[in-house]
């Protein structure tokens, strides 16, 4: 009877916490044991009755709030407010702006998947898709990249075809001149320019990303929207925004721009305005622009405003033309011409009325650009991302399909499968998480950690399919010239690492470092208890967070023990056991994160490879679910299947990974080999996409034609006649029709109908037979010519080469 009392305590601790009930799991568990003993005759009575009375002592204790906040939160509130590590101010609004979403479900280690699934990306209106179709498709057909990067600029006709079009008003509402469009057809836009040109897709994206037109249209008054929003979606106005400098690049809030409160002169009358000094650099249009959106720190020495004299960071619009102003250098950036260099300003005076949003929003210009980059990072650089990796796709594709060696197509050779795999795995993986991403910021959030996700993952992403790429178009991929999109899609690449907050710095602090208080279900609520030095709010959140700790290291060990199929989750779903994989790893992410905390304390912002590895849990399981929610919301086609199980095998591998790279450098040993028996209480099994898999990703965009299209959505595919691309996918459709024939000749060859002989030979004796018809035969020439002009690479002679840039 006691070991059965023993098993039934034991079941009813699992299965409560399990479910997170901790406090009646354990206190469940207690008297189910007592009671074994008593009926078993184990113990005395009176031992029952005090262990009894121990237990009802300890219940009592722990599970009334008035009890524990007088013994327990009372002496301990005041200790954690002297060690608790303060945020200083711009901490705080960084990590307060936008919102939580998918993440905070993450982090809450019970993701439900049923209202992931039920959630609704808006789909592109009538009227985006034909802007997508006209004038996207318009401006796309009058660009020649090669002559871009030739020339270090875009042609006058496709800057007046800009401007006239709206191109710098797509997201601006059409009350003030703008188009008005969703954040996924200011994605869609971006992308498939980006296919065509990254110099004219970053030129369009920038004044629709953070700028004076989001800042305006956000915080500006009734009467600077007026002013300047028609302005600038009609391209009168060209803006650029300055926050970088020499001294300020990833510590933006650390500028040495400075304005001055003071008296000046303004259109001849004396007001009370702003003198400013600056110095920026890496400021993308700035060459160009007309009207500079300026990040300052704002001082009032002479209490003209009243208050304190440091008035913190301060945004400002000022028309280029303006005394001091030194503008219209340029700097080069990997050689992708768009404008991009440094402005100066000295002593530039302005009045008051150029603070966006006036005087109001003195001192509120750090709040302004964090909310303003918690969207504007999901949107930008990973459109940027998905274009580069749907371009390789459709590349390669194609090449690997018409490119022959050994008289096979390279596709076919295990060595070209691989890095096919990937590109076309982590496409379907990188256009699903803009998806998604977009769909939330549609939906009205303002998804500051997930941004982050899609803009630095994305990135790192795009990285490795266009190396890949690279690696399959080999020699020919290192060829500058018309024909090779590729080296000037490679030389972007540093550019989406960088730019927007870099990749290093995103990973390492922002994403886990805000995604950890903002997302967890108790750490932002105990700071702000602490800091408020609220009794009730402290003991709440302090017997709230014990609570989560205890039953998600119980999830994560029995959710491990069972190989995750405790795991309740959509049970129609081919994608069954992936949906329980990635709720095991929330729970076990949950875990480690809060051992990380309670071991690390403050120093864990210090801790920037521990952090950067919880960072690549927390993104790989969010790229995992958008990869999921694609193919639930999509034709179920059977190559999609394969990519998305490449992609979803992808992603629990790699956090798997980050996991044990956490446990393996935690400093306290005891923490991490509780936190490894609970997490891996089997071992870590799971492993990279299987060869077998691989093979089925890159079947889809060699073999199954619907599949390469509809994973290429986005991109521009040009004239037949263009070299590049266009010359590319007409090869390919000739290549495609002549393999039936190809394939008739090797029937015959293996019959004994024809000698084998050198191709040319082989078709002449084969049209001579009968074998093949004229029209056959002619097929296979036009295959064999196209196959040979798009393998050619471009050759300059010696004046013409020494005139390249």
């Amino acid at each position: 009877m006691l070991w059965f009392g023993c098993l039934l305590a034991l079941f009813a601790l699992l299965a409560l916490a399990f479910i997170g009930r901790g406090w009646l799991a354990w206190v469940t568990a207690a008297a189910v044991l007592l009671v074994a003993l008593a009926v078993d005759g184990a113990a005395s009575p009176h031992l029952i009755y005090g262990l009894l009375f121990v237990v009802a002592l300890v219940a009592l204790v722990t599970g009334s709030p008035t009890i524990r906040r007088t013994l327990f939160a009372r002496a301990l509130l005041p200790r954690l407010g002297k060690v608790m590590p303060r945020l200083g101010e711009t901490e705080r609004i960084a990590l307060e702006a936008g919102t939580v979403w998918w993440d905070a479900q993450i982090f809450s280690g019970t993701p439900d998947w049923e209202s992931l699934r039920r959630f609704q990306c808006k789909p592109l209106s009538e009227r985006e898709l034909a802007f997508l179709n006209g004038p996207v498709t318009a401006l796309c057909a009058m660009l020649d990249d090669w002559q871009v990067e030739q020339q270090r600029d875009l042609p006058a006709e496709a800057w007046d075809f800009i401007k006239r079009e709206r191109f710098f008003g797509m997201v601006l509402p059409e009350i003030y001149g703008g188009l008005g469009m969703s954040e996924l057809g200011h994605s869609r836009v971006v992308t498939r320019i980006a296919t065509r040109s990254v110099a004219a897709a970053v030129t369009v994206m920038v004044p629709n990303s953070l700028g004076p037109g989001e800042l305006l249209l956000h915080y500006g008054t009734e009467e600077q929207k007026q002013r300047y929003l028609p302005r600038l979606a009609d391209g009168r106005d060209i803006p650029c925004f300055a926050l970088t400098g020499p001294a300020a690049g990833s510590d933006a809030a650390a500028t040495q721009s400075e304005g001055v409160v003071e008296w000046g002169r303004w259109e001849g009358q004396d007001v009370i305005g702003l003198r400013l000094n600056w110095n920026k650099r890496y400021i993308t249009l700035a060459p160009v622009a007309t009207l500079i959106g300026l990040a300052f720190r704002l001082k009032d020495p002479n209490g003209l405003l009243g208050g304190p004299v440091d008035r913190g960071i301060t945004c400002a619009l000022i028309p280029r033309d303006l005394p001091g102003v030194v503008i219209g250098k340029h700097h080069d950036p990997m050689g992708v011409p768009f404008a991009n260099g440094p402005i100066e300003g000295h002593d530039v005076f302005v009045p008051m009325d150029a603070i966006i949003g006036g005087v109001p929003q003195v001192g509120h210009g750090w709040r302004m650009l964090m909310e303003s980059l918690a969207a504007g990072r999901s949107i930008s650089l990973p459109a940027l991302a998905v274009g580069a990796a749907q371009m390789a796709t459709r590349i390669c594709g194609a090449y690997a399909t018409v490119r022959e060696q050994f008289d096979t197509p390279i596709g076919r050779f295990e060595g070209i499968e691989e890095p096919l795999a990937r590109i076309a795995g982590l496409t379907y993986l990188m256009t699903a998480t803009r998806t998604l991403t977009c769909g939330a910021l549609d939906a009205g959030e303002k998804p500051a950690v997930l941004g982050s996700i899609a803009k630095a993952y994305l990135t790192e992403a795009m990285r490795e399919v266009v190396s890949d790429a690279m690696d399959i178009r080999a020699g020919a991929a290192i060829q500058r010239g018309p024909r090779n999109a590729l080296s000037r899609m490679w030389m972007s690449v540093p550019i989406g690492i960088t730019v927007e907050g870099a990749n290093i710095l995103t990973r390492s602090m922002i994403i886990y470092g805000q995604g950890a208080i903002r997302c967890h279900p108790w750490v932002q609520k105990l700071i702000d208890a602490i800091a408020a030095r609220d009794l009730v709010a402290f003991d709440r959140c302090t017997f709230g967070y014990i609570n989560f700790v205890f039953t998600r290291g119980v999830r994560a060990w029995l959710l491990g023990l069972s190989g995750a199929r405790l795991a309740r989750v959509p049970a129609d779903s081919e994608f069954h056991r992936q949906y329980q994989h990635l709720t095991r790893f929330a729970s076990a992410l949950a875990l480690v994160s809060d051992l990380c905390m309670a071991t690390l304390g403050g120093s864990l912002k210090r801790r920037e490879k521990i952090s950067g590895r919880l960072a690549d849990a927390l993104a790989w399981q969010y790229l995992a679910a958008a990869t999921l929610k694609r193919y639930h919301d999509e034709a179920k086609l059977a190559s999609h299947y394969d990519l998305a199980r490449w992609a979803v095998a992808l992603a629990l591998y790699r956090t798997q990974q980050a996991l044990r790279g956490v446990l393996d450098n935690l400093p306290s040993g005891a923490a991490a080999g509780l936190a490894r028996l609970l997490v891996f209480p089997l071992g870590a099994r799971f492993r990279p996409p299987s060869d077998l898999l691989g093979q089925r990703a890159a079947r889809a965009i060699l073999e199954d034609r619907e599949a390469r299209l509809h994973l290429t959505e986005d991109i521009h595919v040009p004239g037949p006649d263009e070299p590049g691309l266009g010359e590319l996918e007409a090869a390919l459709d000739k290549a495609v029709r002549a393999l039936p024939v190809e394939t008739k000749l090797r029937d015959a060859v293996r019959a004994g109908r024809l000698d084998r002989a050198p191709k040319d030979e082989l078709d002449e004796r084969a049209l001579a037979a009968g074998i093949i018809t004229r029209e056959e035969y002619e097929a296979l020439h036009d295959a064999d010519a196209a196959r040979d002009a798009v393998v050619q690479v471009d050759a300059f002679d010696a004046d013409t080469y020494r005139q390249l840039r």
